[in-house]
C-alpha cells in the first residue's frame, strides 16, 4: 500500500509539474482544496476512484499512466483549461439569449400591432439570462458566482415588472418594488454566505 502511494504521488507530481499547473489551479479544476492535492503528492494519502479518473481526463492519459511505476511513455499536456471552455460555453448561451431577442425584437418592430413594444424583447432579456447563468453557476460555479447570477433574476424581474408597468398601467407607486428586490438581495447573500462557511470543515477534512 505504502509503495502504490508513493508511485501515485510521485507520479502526480511528475503531471502536474509537467502541466505547468499550480496545486492551487489543479485544485479547482478537480473541485477540491489545495491541501489535498498536496496530501495526495507527499504520499500522505491515495485520491479516490472518481479524482483518479478525472485527473487522467485533465492530463489526458489512462488512470493506469497514473498508479504504475513504469515511466510515462510521453510527456503530457492539459487539455485546454475546464474553466475556459466553461467560459466559452456560457458566453455562448448568453450571446444566443440576445441574439435571439435581436431576431424578436426586428420582427415585431415591423409589425404595426407590436412595434411600440418591440423593445421589451431587450428588458426580459436580462432576467433569461440570470436564470441561464444560475443553472451554470450552480453546476461549475462557486458561492460568489451564485450571488451574481441570483442577483441578476431579482434585479431583471424587477426591470420588467417596472417596465411593463409603465407601458400598460398608471400604478407610480413601484418604488416598493425595489425595496422589496433589496430585501431579497440581502436574504440571497446571507443565505450563500453561511452556505459557504458551512461547508468549510467539509472542504477540509477532504
Amino acid at each position: 500500500m505504502d509503495e502504490l502511494k508513493e508511485t501515485i504521488s510521485k507520479n502526480l507530481v511528475e503531471l502536474r509539474t509537467g502541466a505547468r499547473l499550480t496545486q492551487a489551479q489543479l485544485a479547482d479544476m478537480l473541485n477540491y482544496s489545495d491541501k489535498a492535492v498536496s496530501k495526495w503528492e507527499r504520499g500522505e494519502a491515495i485520491p479516490d476512484i472518481r479524482v483518479l479518473i478525472k485527473l487522467a481526463e485533465i492530463y489526458n492519459i489512462s488512470v493506469d499512466d497514473i498508479i504504475k511505476s513504469a515511466p510515462l511513455r510521453k510527456s503530457v499536456k492539459p487539455k485546454m483549461n475546464l474553466g475556459k471552455k466553461r467560459i466559452l460555453v456560457v458566453a455562448l448561451s448568453v450571446g444566443l439569449v440576445w441574439f435571439v431577442s435581436t431576431v424578436l425584437f426586428m420582427i415585431f418592430y415591423f409589425i404595426p400591432e407590436t412595434e411600440k413594444y418591440a423593445y421589451l424583447n431587450f428588458v426580459i432579456s436580462p432576467f433569461v439570462c440570470g436564470i441561464l447563468l444560475t443553472v451554470f453557476s450552480a453546476k461549475w460555479g462557486n458561492w460568489i458566482t451564485n450571488i451574481l447570477s441570483c442577483s441578476l433574476i431579482i434585479w431583471g424581474a424587477a426591470a420588467i415588472f417596472h417596465v411593463f408597468v409603465d407601458a400598460f398601467s398608471e400604478f407610480d407607486k413601484i418604488y416598493f418594488l425595489y425595496i422589496v428586490a433589496g430585501v431579497f438581495e440581502i436574504l440571497i447573500i446571507l443565505w450563500f454566505i453561511l452556505k459557504k462557511l458551512a461547508l468549510l470543515p467539509f472542504k477540509r477534512k477532504k
